[in-house]
């Protein structure tokens, strides 16, 4: 089996909450318009351009609601939790 290398990313501490919230949002923005243009119309011819074009358009609502839901529940709800 071949040794593939593993790929490091560095990046500011600052950047942590809007990677995550990026990497959430587009994985969960794929796995949601794959379900409903499932359910919607089936697998049909032209699926995979369909589900990209609906894919881009449920990232761009998704990203900026998840930094800010991200937000509100850290700093909200989060911070008046004692964990032990």
């Amino acid at each position: 089996m071949a040794n593939f290398p593993i790929i490091r990313i560095r990046a500011r501490r600052k950047y942590y909450r809007l990677i995550f919230t990026g990497l959430m949002a587009l994985m969960m923005s794929l796995i949601i318009s794959s379900a409903l243009l499932l359910v919607k119309v089936g697998f049909v011819d032209g699926f995979f351009m369909e589900l990209m074009h609906s894919w881009v358009l449920a990232f761009v609502f998704a990203w900026p609601s998840a930094y800010i839901c991200a937000y509100l529940v850290q700093e909200h709800v989060l911070s008046r939790i004692e964990f032990y």
